[in-house]
């Protein structure tokens, strides 16, 4: 789906318009991709109730100060995956786009 890797910071955003293998469009209507940030934001506040929990229980209980950075950090640092993940998502739920392997 997208043109470059999760780990190029300045491009991991950019799509192609069509696949490659089979020629569907990526993007089925006019700002279709609008939902995925709510999608987005239910795998953020995954991460925040992980990071959270991981740190009352190994870290035992830390300050306050520390489950704001960690948890900054973390969703941070998984940004390009969580954008290229939601948008994945909501093609695949709500795109219409039946998957073949065989083809």
């Amino acid at each position: 789906m997208f043109k470059y890797s999760a780990l190029s910071l300045t491009k991991f955003d950019d799509m192609h318009e069509a696949c490659p293998e089979c020629g569907q469009h990526y993007e089925p209507e006019v700002g279709f991709y609008w939902g995925a940030m709510y999608v987005s934001y239910g795998f953020s506040v995954g991460i925040v109730v992980l990071v959270g929990v991981l740190l009352y229980y190994l870290a035992h209980d830390p300050p306050v100060w520390v489950y704001v950075s960690t948890v900054a950090v973390t969703v941070l640092l998984l940004t390009p995956l969580l954008f290229r993940y939601a948008r994945a998502v909501m093609l695949y739920f709500f795109g219409g786009i039946d998957f073949q392997a065989t083809r």
